[in-house]
């Protein structure tokens, strides 16, 4: 049998085709070795033959790839494999006619599990394959052709047929247009036997409604066409490229609200896993196709309120048991407990935040009792076994984890016994005949059911046509099972973290350790791939988490306790010589240790400034002050302040005004040593006392290096480093990728992400243009995601009335309303005009808080607006609360609002296939 392939592509000097595939011709996967094709200047093609086994029927994976011989560039067609299947029985000839696949384009991504699990999903029927046509199965001395189309843009209420000249395809006749099947779905496939092979035959594709009986849509642009042929048992596939719309690019709409800030009368004080299908169907009731949550993992190490913070997990696997619901579980045999139970949820249910402890300790009192009542037949479940033998490598050392946290009372491993520092013999430690096996049981118990639940709400979604959009913390807590198992995959000695910005002014520190990514790179990033493809057993999209972590992560010092002193890491840091070609001179001591003068000690402290130099400062040279060594750097002021604190409590609040201006002198540097001589530049150095008093000559110098260093030197650099590290990763799954790259963005991240197909976000109020104040959802490229807002923001209406004259070149430039005076509140309509301007947008998609979208609705929406914010990053010591003011149940219940909304949604164009 003969396998021809033949592809139009035009190619530059140096450039060539090859096929590289399963079959031995094709190099067996070895692109070595793969198969060399010929071109034709005068068609523009490239093609070549192979013979296949006539002996049995087989199939062969290939894919076509670019070489290009000045470069050295390898460069793969973009998507699956394809796949041919041949039967030599049936025909004695295979003719391919492909199309170039091309990476980083906008509906690449329509092919992710976002649209083809969910929001284009095919039903599952029978028939629904078989009644597609009346017509004979192609017979063996035909010519037959196989119209192959990949096209995800179809919903379940559609199909895809051709329709053409031949006889065999209608002969233009809508009405005989040929159905194909959706079996291999996103990919459409029919096979016809032309009765006119001889001619040339025109056709195109069309939209097909099986209700209607009729075609809907056909393609626009220029008419496909097939060349005579009367080759005898040959089968020609025409892989073409995909269905030409002649509307615009597919958008959606959808819905962010933490899990844990969701309200139902089946809760117990806080969101769960079940409450999703409520929003869900609230979702679908008003056009949103997409629900985004905030992460969910286990994040319980001090059992504290500090344990509210969702990005600080014990375990990147481990579902949080904060949302298990308990009446999904099974019913409490004792009805002593199930009253209790009742008045637990009656109490906490009523508060209007998420009491964090309370919650916490009533799921824990409910799920001992659930699990010695079920513990029998949950260790002979079936589905347990098997839960228990695909999630082994996660759930055992988790289990062994959070048991061993407990019994010792702390996360911090290195606090434990020294046998158990080290995580050794973990599978007989929690093995089921152990006398200790309860304290792991209950781990095992839990994640199981949080797993089960979890799984029914998200196929619920995607029955119901809506995305479930996950969130991947860039970080890990350095007290988890990840930092206890495989400690070398970080720099525990290191902590991660955000240079200032508008959140903060003096930075973040997240006090994650960072990434060993050259240890990472030796297993092609095992652990991130594993991570990745778990969370797809959830998401079909999928929120990263400050994206440019994969570029360069701001690293903070060990003994650093603000965001300040720190660097971008990798880097490439400046040695001494080069800093006194650029300014002239170096002075360690002027440069490089904290800037301390009288003058700056009573800016700072004011009438305190003589007891705070008594008590921490020594002179070190005339007029030179410098801390005492005890207090040298922020973590031992930390240490100092806290036991001060202890001692006397009452006077907290002067003590922590105390730290805060010994954190400042710390901070009065304008270098940072790293190593052999060389330096880091301090970020935002300009801000400092030490740079204001250089002479203007130096500082004009100064300037010029550290804008040099901070927006030129690593561009280039940068983006090798996410082109090394963010392909393994995105490719790791099929979820719809979007990354959070907001902040101090290098010019190389926007081309990283469209070459690989992760969409961007688009705050308003935090443009990546510097030179303007507020974004444009208009302008917003297709692969995005614009919002008005975040988590780590004000609402819409808490921002509002931050800033009036802010708020009033706001509504005179992006809203319109020029030489108007801005409402004092944001009025329901206002915000109903943000809203539509992002609905507007080109973006993909236009996600919004719920909070957001109540803000329309006066009789609906929170009446204060600074009760809706989510978390504060300018506070470290954030307690993560919100809870939506409305049962969900109540909310779709308001049908009037929802129409509106639904309305709204839909005058847009949003969610429109065709």
């Amino acid at each position: 049998m003969i396998l021809r392939f033949s592809l139009p592509f035009r190619t530059t000097w140096g450039q060539r085709l090859v096929v590289c595939g399963s079959a031995a011709s094709l190099g067996s996967w070895n692109l070595d070795h793969a198969l060399s094709l010929h071109y034709d200047s005068d068609t523009g093609v490239w093609s070549q033959e192979i013979t296949l086994p006539d002996d049995a029927p087989g199939t062969v994976d290939y894919k076509y790839v670019l070489l290009n011989e000045q470069t050295g560039n390898q460069d793969w067609e973009w998507g699956p494999n394809r796949t041919i299947a041949y039967d030599s029985r049936q025909f004695s000839r295979l003719l391919t006619e492909d199309f170039w696949r091309a990476p980083a384009q906008p509906d690449n991504e329509l092919h992710t599990a976002a649209f083809t699990q969910a929001l284009m999903a095919r039903p599952i029927t029978e028939t629904s394959v078989a009644a597609v046509s009346d017509r004979p199965a192609a017979r063996l001395a035909d010519s037959v052709v196989r119209f192959q189309l990949v096209a995800p843009r179809v919903d379940t209420n559609h199909q895809i047929c051709v329709l053409g000249s031949d006889p065999a395809l209608g002969a233009w006749d809508a009405r005989k247009a040929v159905l194909l099947s959706d079996k291999n779905y996103p990919t459409w496939q029919a096979d016809v036997a032309l009765e006119q092979p001889e001619q040339y035959v025109q056709y195109k594709y069309g939209l097909w409604d099986p209700q209607e009986k009729q075609i809907v849509q056909l393609e626009g642009g220029d008419d496909r066409f097939i060349v005579p042929s009367q080759e005898p048992h040959t089968l020609r596939i025409k892989a073409d490229e995909g269905f030409r719309y002649t509307t615009g690019n597919w958008r959606g709409a959808g819905v962010a609200l933490p899990v844990f800030s969701l309200r139902s009368q089946r809760g117990l004080g806080v969101g769960e896993f079940p409450d999703l299908k409520l929003l869900v169907d609230w979702a679908v009731s008003t056009g949103l196709k997409m629900v985004q949550i905030l992460p969910i993992n286990d994040t319980t190490a001090t059992h504290t309120w500090v344990d509210s913070y969702p990005y600080a997990a014990i375990s990147v696997f481990a579902l949080h048991p904060l949302y298990l619901n308990l009446d999904a579980v099974a019913q409490l045999a004792e009805p002593t407990d199930q009253a209790e139970l009742e008045r637990l949820r009656q109490e906490l249910n009523d508060r209007d935040f998420v009491d964090y402890e309370p919650v916490m300790n009533a799921k824990w009192l409910f799920i001992k009792k659930l699990y010695k009542q079920e513990k029998q037949a949950f260790l002979a479940d079936p589905e347990f076994t098997q839960f228990l033998n695909e999630q082994g490598q996660w759930l055992v050392p988790y289990a062994a984890f959070s048991a061993l946290r407990d019994r010792f009372g702390t996360a911090d491993f290195q606090q434990w016994p020294l046998e158990f520092r080290a995580p050794r013999g973990l599978e007989q430690l929690t093995a089921q005949d152990g006398p200790d096996f309860d304290e792991f049981g209950i781990h095992f118990f839990t994640q199981f059911h949080l797993d089960k639940q979890l799984r029914e709400a998200v196929d619920y979604g995607r029955r119901r046509g809506v995305v479930m959009k996950g969130d991947l913390p860039i970080g890990i807590y350095r007290h988890s099972v990840d930092a206890w198992t495989q400690p070398e995959l970080y720099h525990m000695d290191r902590q991660a973290g955000a240079p200032p910005d508008d959140f903060s002014t003096t930075g973040q520190n997240w006090r994650f350790p960072t990434y060993n990514w050259e240890r990472m790179a030796q297993d092609n990033y095992q652990w991130w791939r594993n991570r990745l493809s778990h969370l797809a057993r959830y998401f079909d999209a999928l929120r990263i988490d400050h994206i440019l972590g994969f570029f360069r992560i701001w690293e903070i010092n060990g003994d650093s306790v603000e965001g300040l002193l720190a660097h971008f890491a990798p880097d490439l840091p400046l040695h001494r010589h080069e800093i006194e070609q650029r300014m002239g001179w170096f002075d360690y001591n002027r440069l490089c240790e904290p800037y301390i003068r009288w003058h700056l000690l009573h800016d700072i402290f004011q009438g305190q400034a003589s007891a705070v130099r008594d008590e921490f400062l020594e002179e070190h040279d005339h007029g030179v002050l410098r801390l005492k060594d005890y207090v040298r750097s922020q973590r031992q002021i930390e240490e100092v302040i806290e036991q001060k604190i202890a001692a006397d409590p009452s006077n907290a609040d002067h003590f922590r005004w105390l730290r805060t201006g010994l954190f400042k002198l710390v901070n009065e540097v304008l270098f940072l040593p790293a190593g052999n001589d060389f330096y880091h530049p301090r970020i935002t150095l300009d801000k400092t006392y030490s740079f204001r008093e250089l002479d203007d000559s130096t500082r004009h110098r100064l300037h010029e290096l550290y804008i040099d260093f901070f927006y030129r030197r690593h561009e280039e650099f940068w983006r090798e480093q996410g082109m090394i590290k963010l392909p393994a990763i995105r490719y790791a799954t099929n979820m719809l990728i979007c990354g959070e790259d907001l902040g101090m963005v290098p010019e190389s991240v926007p081309g990283v992400m469209k070459a690989l197909g992760i969409l961007g976000l688009n705050i308003q109020r935090m443009p990546s243009d510097p030179k303007v104040e507020f974004g444009n959802p208009a302008t917003a490229p297709y692969l995005s995601v614009v919002s008005p807002g975040s988590h780590d923001m004000s609402t819409v209406r808490g921002w509002w009335e931050e800033d009036r004259v802010k708020t009033q070149r706001y509504f005179e430039h992006l809203l319109g309303h020029w030489g108007e005076t801005a409402p004092y509140y944001c009025e329901p309509w206002v915000a109903r005009e943000i809203t539509a301007q992002h609905l507007y947008s080109p973006a993909m998609w236009a996600i919004f808080p719920l909070q957001d979208l109540l803000a329309m609705d006066e009789t609906l929406r929170r009446p204060n607006p600074q009760d809706e914010q989510i978390n504060v990053p300018a506070n470290p010591q954030h307690f993560w609360k919100y809870r939506f003011h409305l049962n969900l149940e109540a909310l779709i219940g308001e049908a009037g609002f929802g129409g509106q909304l639904r309305q709204l949604v839909d005058s847009s164009g949003r969610n429109k296939t065709y």
